[in-house]
């Protein structure tokens, strides 16, 4: 005699690949694909100001997106006079040269740039809180 209900229960397996993307094609390809230059463009004309923390409470600040005619050495060697603080500039494949200082030194480079007019206030990205 074979029991219809005490048969072990096997579950349906899914083809989750189906479920991710149901459709088949990304709607909104087209989409990404034509804001992506303008995003990239954008980003590419801005200064970039970021502090990382190296352990515990050391930091670096970066400075990347400089214009590649003004005279690096001759920022970096300002900065470093008038804030006390080391730096240096890193050469970079795909960020160009980034300049690194000492400690967090974000609003002393803003001050720095704005006050040389080195870039403007629409072109500074100042990332991070403080």
């Amino acid at each position: 005699l074979s029991f219809p209900s005490l048969r072990p229960h096997r579950p349906r397996r899914m083809d989750l690949d189906a479920l991710s993307n149901p459709i088949g094609k990304d709607p909104f390809a087209a989409i990404d694909a034509e804001e992506e230059p303008a995003v990239e463009e954008a980003q590419s004309n801005l200064v970039h100001i970021r502090v990382q923390q190296r352990n515990g409470r050391k930091c670096i600040t970066t400075v990347q997106g400089l214009n590649e005619q003004l005279d690096l050495k001759k920022i970096i060697k300002a900065i470093k006079k008038t804030h006390c603080c080391n730096g240096t500039i890193v050469d970079d494949e795909e960020m160009g040269q980034v300049l690194q200082f000492q400690g967090d030194q974000r609003d002393n480079v803003l001050k720095f740039l704005l006050e040389n007019e080195l870039a403007s206030k629409d072109k500074i990205k100042k990332h991070g809180h403080g």
